[in-house]
């Protein structure tokens, strides 16, 4: 290059001369539409979204910063003369231009230069309206250019307000009747003795590790139309097309302790915790223990760890669904088990170390260590990815026996000889079935985590269940009749249409 310029300036160039005429040419090609500017009404910015919406927020809580990128596209560059927001200071909105916070809802003398784009971050924190609906809030973000053209940028939230338990211990009976949603810091705690009953429509929201932990008693009583649901208290996005409330570990489960007792859950939605339900050992003598747990029409799922821990305890579960969980769907170690109409699918999509669908044991290494009295599965579906999801560690004997069984069930595991406990079973292989695995199933959807376990069309779930244990059970989870047709179908859900 300094060649290339010492060759134009030779003489007559001389001297000072060549070079002040060198230093010109320098400026002249530096100069060019960088660092110009228009005032153009037809140059504007083109902005990555034209609205920027939250989620459902919980009220007097910050949300997540979203991002919206203004681009000028055009060849000079671009000021900004002003950016408000149209509420003013009176905005819920809190918004950051290129690295300056917007005092009183607004901010002066921004530039874009030509190709070039700036960031703006918004995020939001909706006031407390003491009302058991939500409110809708709206504002816009006004961007006003040297030329005198505005444009905008729609910013749309909507606020609940909830009721904030810290640290609460239940000692006396009580209902949680609110019909605003809870959010739980700190654990719950319901105390040796107590009751806490969760009535129709209830919503828990627990905050992240922590736990619902139960000594007494829990009543929890939804219905079709208006479950309970517990789940965490994260009510914006991991990615834009991913809700966090679709993703495991977003609070801890439920505990059932020794002492615990008379638990009862129905129409109950549990799901994206670090665990599902544990229950600790209790005593079990046989058909007289009580159970210590009684799951109706429930679903545990998409669980960061096992899905439902059954310790030496009684229980009884019937037309739920227990899926996804980076640990076993359902872990049985002793105790007496009836499971009747249930969907266990073991399909966790993050990892693929997952555990099994069912484990059943009454060993420990090589030590006996729970009893098992029963443990029943009837009109059930076990499957998942692996080539065997049922596993277990069983040992008996003449003093230890184990009455365990499957009857007219789907199951994803080896062939057994033993058509005493395997009665009617449809084995969920891909040499003895067309349709296997996954491809039983409505709607299987790993993008966004969506999954809906009612047996497809020409699944061979279908027609699969006993129509004695179905007429103890008549309705599925999601009140369909069981009895509609010639056949029930086996799991929690009935198929929409004939096979």
């Amino acid at each position: 290059m300094y060649r290339w310029f010492q060759g134009i300036l030779r003489p007559p160039y001389k001297g000072g001369l060549g070079w002040v005429f060198f230093l010109l040419l320098i400026s002249v090609c530096a100069c060019d539409d960088y660092d110009s500017w228009t005032v153009s009404p037809k140059a504007q910015l083109t902005m990555s979204q034209d609205t920027i919406a939250f989620d459902t927020l919980i009220t007097d809580r910050g949300s997540a910063t979203k991002t919206l990128i203004m681009h000028n596209r055009n060849d000079k560059g671009l000021r900004i003369s002003r950016v408000e927001l149209a509420l003013g200071a009176e905005s819920p909105f809190h918004v950051n231009v290129d690295g300056q916070y917007l005092t009183n809802g607004a901010g002066e003398d921004f530039e874009v230069r030509r190709k070039d784009s700036i960031y703006v971050r918004v995020e939001v924190k909706l006031p407390a309206q003491d009302s058991d609906d939500i409110r809708e809030w709206q504002d816009e973000l006004l961007f006003t250019l040297e030329s005198g053209t505005t444009q905008k940028v729609i910013l749309t939230a909507s606020g609940m307000d909830v009721v904030v338990l810290r640290g609460e211990i239940i000692t006396a009976d009580r209902t949680l009747d609110s019909p605003r949603p809870y959010v739980i810091y700190d654990s719950l705690v319901v105390a040796p003795g107590a009751t806490l009953t969760l009535p129709q429509g209830a919503t828990l929201m627990f905050h992240d590790g922590v736990s619902l932990l139960v000594h007494g008693s829990l009543q929890a009583n939804g219905t079709l139309e208006r479950p309970v649901v517990l789940r965490g208290d994260r009510t914006d996005r991991m990615f834009p097309y991913l809700p966090y409330d679709n993703t495991p570990n977003r609070w801890g489960g439920i505990h059932f302790f020794a002492d615990s007792h008379d638990n009862q859950l129905t129409q109950c939605d549990i799901h994206s915790g670090d665990y599902g339900i544990l229950c600790d050992s209790t005593a079990v003598t046989g058909e007289d223990t009580p159970p210590l747990l009684l799951m109706t029409d429930c679903v545990v799922h998409n669980i960061g760890g096992p899905g439902l821990v059954l310790t030496h305890c009684r229980t009884q579960v019937v037309g739920t669904q227990i899926s996804n969980t980076l640990g076993r769907c359902v872990d049985i170690e002793g105790g007496a088990h009836t499971f009747v109409h249930c969907t266990i699918a073991q399909f966790y999509p993050l990892s693929a170390q997952r555990g099994d669908a069912l484990y059943l044991a009454n060993m420990e290494d090589d030590n006996l260590y729970r009893h098992i009295y029963w443990a029943h599965f009837i009109n059930c579906v076990i499957t998942g990815y692996a080539d065997d999801v049922v596993m277990g560690n069983i040992s008996e004997n003449d003093q230890n026996p184990c009455d365990y069984l499957f009857a007219n069930s789907l199951l994803r595991t080896v062939v057994s000889d033993d058509l005493e406990r395997f009665r009617n079973i449809c084995y969920d292989l891909p040499d003895s079935l067309d349709v296997c695995g996954k491809d039983h199933f409505r709607l299987f959807d790993t993008y966004n985590f969506l999954y809906d376990f009612e047996p497809d069309s020409l699944s061979a779930i279908r027609s699969l269940a006993d129509p004695e244990y179905a007429k103890l059970f008549p309705i599925d989870r999601r009140g369909v009749s069981r009895l509609a047709d010639s056949a029930p179908d086996a799991g929690a859900y009935e198929g929409a249409s004939p096979p």
